[in-house]
């Protein structure tokens, strides 16, 4: 799992399981305490996501909300929505809606 940060927004790639989930946690709760800003989490190169993964990012949105921040999932494949909707965090993660191509 590779972590990068470009101002609000957190870039993972890679594979996003319980081996990276600590790390990743991390990151972001670093980024939200040093930050007064709304966070947005880039999941583009994210090849896999599993459940633990996907329960670190609906915590990380509670605790961003209470900070008064919103947590945005950004660039969430198929695969990783797919997860969202079977596991019902669709219902308490933001995702970024992405403009219809013509």
């Amino acid at each position: 799992m590779e972590i990068l940060t470009d101002g609000p927004t957190i870039l993972l790639s890679g594979d996003f399981d319980v081996r990276s989930t600590w790390e990743v946690r991390n990151a972001i709760y670093e980024h939200l305490q040093g930050h007064d800003e709304d966070v947005v989490i880039d999941l583009t190169e994210v090849t896999t996501i599993d459940m633990t993964a996907l329960k670190v990012l609906a915590v990380a949105t509670r605790q961003a909300a209470r900070a008064g921040h919103h947590l945005t999932l950004r660039g969430c494949g198929p695969s990783v929505r797919r997860m969202l909707h079977l596991t019902r965090l669709i219902r308490v993660v933001e995702v970024e809606r992405v403009a219809a191509s013509a």
